[in-house]
């Protein structure tokens, strides 16, 4: 009897079976729904809140808070935003005081980033909800800011908290954390494909195909239940613009210039505002709560002369997009739309920059596309046809993500045309903002918190991991340590205390607490330390790569 054949069939289906464990797991997929469910409901009731404040407050739904703004009683247009100010000001020190949130702010995508390198980061899901009910408030009252960011970050809070509830490795809550990515692009914007790459691409910063499936699965099903609940609809009415011809695609792609300098203009200004922010409190000991007050007047005063600049911008958005717009109108409103985004974001009024860089690609695109209209007449498509690739362009530069962007932009228009010139626009804009600003807005938000997760995992781990992580603990009546001895904290990175060693020709340090550099806590020693960062390297290639 020949065994050779039966064997081969044996050995196949072990490896089979091996391979099956290693790229699926039941558990997972099933959680990977149940974050999507909840991510979703949780998003519809936050854009059902924000609609709902919208109407109460200007009488239109979102989409149309412009004119809605534009048909009230100048006074009551200006004290609108001034109360939702002194409301999100209130609930965010109130917070704050119970402990709910560590740190006056709103909360958006980077927190999620921040737990995706450093699980579970600072997300809660008390802090979740406040944030959301934060967000609604200062939307709905006409904060220029986005939903994506509180609608992130309401779906990394459920995720967190299916994690702790069913007790997964982090590996498996960084695959959560990108499934709630994803159904909260997909049920805020419905767009299912753009909310699987916008989690690979942004959140978790990993293609790998075990965490392909879930994340899939999740944006699916959130975009199942957002179109059962609030209809299958683009948020943008596209009219008409002709044939697209090769001199169209250069000149799309030549936007790409225009919308690199749009980008840097708006996050040179972000970043300035962050740190004029800053400034006021720690030296003008400006009180906290007053910075969304002072948005609110700003946004007040604001509405009343441009109320496109309000609230999301969807409106006059769409009215760029039918050229129903002068250049001169055009420029205005987009540097509106910078000072406005930026005073809200500075001010903790709201938070997410999506949607503000939609509005701003919209108006420079539409600029841009009457300007070459003007010089080659009929020769080019309408400037319709500019202003879609230009609110690909601004936003993916913006937020860092050139190809999730793209089809965010696709699936909100559902226009295949423009998609070859969107890509290199895009492209282009992304290249120019990296080497101006160095880096993403996600990312500098992070880095002024102290991690830099440009370097790849690599980096990420030194930063990650902590001293006290590694160290050997001493007995508490370890005798302390003497004044001249070379010491680490135990709160200080992998990174440190790796530099630290190789600085000093030392292969073991004592590590003490932050509060009290005598009272010897333990010691770490530099093969247990390469150890430990040679483990997490190993990891973190098999995490990424299957």
């Amino acid at each position: 009897m020949n065994l050779a054949p039966t064997l081969r069939v044996q050995t196949w289906l072990r490896h089979s079976a091996e391979r099956a464990a290693t790229l699926t797991d039941i558990k997972v997929w099933l959680l990977a729904a149940v974050t999507g469910v909840l991510t979703t409901y949780g998003v519809i009731g936050f854009i059902l809140a924000i609609e709902w404040i919208t109407e109460w407050a200007y009488g239109e739904p979102a989409e149309m808070l412009a004119e809605g703004a534009r048909a009230l009683a100048p006074w009551r247009a200006f004290v609108v935003p001034v109360a939702g100010g002194v409301i999100v000001g209130f609930l965010l020190w109130w917070s704050r005081r119970s402990g709910w949130i560590s740190d006056f702010r709103c909360q958006g995508v980077a927190e999620v980033i921040e737990a995706r390198a450093r699980p579970p980061g600072a997300i809660t899901m008390r802090g979740g909800l406040i944030n959301t009910a934060v967000c609604a408030i200062a939307l709905g009252s006409g904060s220029s800011a986005g939903r994506e960011g509180p609608a992130v970050l309401l779906g990394g809070a459920f995720s967190v908290l299916v994690s702790k509830r069913f007790g997964l490795s982090a590996r498996d809550s960084r695959t959560l954390l990108g499934c709630a990515a994803a159904a909260a692009v997909s049920a805020a914007f419905n767009a299912p494909i753009a909310g699987v790459l916008f989690a690979l691409e942004v959140v978790l910063s990993n293609y790998a195909l075990s965490i392909f499936a879930p994340i899939a699965l999740s944006s699916i099903i959130a975009t199942l239940i957002a179109r059962y609940h609030l209809g299958d609809l683009h948020r943008f009415v596209i009219p008409e613009y002709g044939g697209a011809a090769p001199l169209d695609l250069a000149l799309g792609g030549s936007l790409g210039l225009i919308a690199g300098a749009v980008s840097i203009l708006f996050l040179v200004a972000a970043a300035w505002g962050r740190s004029a922010s800053r400034w006021s409190v720690s030296r003008l000991r400006l009180p906290q709560p007053l910075l969304p007050v002072i948005a609110g007047v700003g946004m007040g005063a604001v509405g009343i002369v441009l109320p496109e600049a309000l609230g999301y911008g969807y409106q006059a958005t769409t009215e760029a997009l039918a050229g129903n717009y002068t250049l001169g109108l055009l420029t205005i409103l987009l540097l509106a739309k910078v000072f406005t985004t930026v005073l809200c974001l500075s001010c903790r009024f709201g938070t997410g920059v999506f949607s503000g860089g939609i509005f701003l690609g919209a108006m420079s695109g539409a600029a841009f596309g009457i300007v070459m209209n003007m010089i080659f007449g009929p020769f080019i498509a309408s400037p319709t046809f500019f202003a879609m690739i230009g609110m690909g362009a601004v936003s993916g530069a913006i937020i860092g993500a050139p190809i999730s962007t793209t089809l965010i932009v696709f699936e909100l228009t559902g226009d295949y045309t423009m998609t070859a010139a969107l890509m290199i626009a895009v492209g282009i804009a992304t290249v120019l903002t990296q080497i101006f600003f160095g880096t993403s807005w996600f990312h500098f938000q992070l880095n002024q918190r102290g991690y830099d997760l440009s370097e790849g995992p690599q980096g990420v781990i030194l930063q990650t991991i902590r001293v006290r992580d590694v160290m050997r603990p001493v007995p508490d009546s370890a005798a302390p340590l003497e004044d001249d001895t070379p010491r680490l904290s135990a709160n200080q990175t992998l990174g440190d205390a790796l530099a630290e060693m190789s600085k000093l020709k030392l292969d073991a340090m004592p590590v003490t607490t932050a509060k009290d550099q005598n009272k010897l806590l333990g010691t770490i020693t530099q093969i247990r330390a390469l150890r430990t960062y040679n483990k997490a390297l190993v990891d973190s290639h098999i995490e990424h790569h299957r």
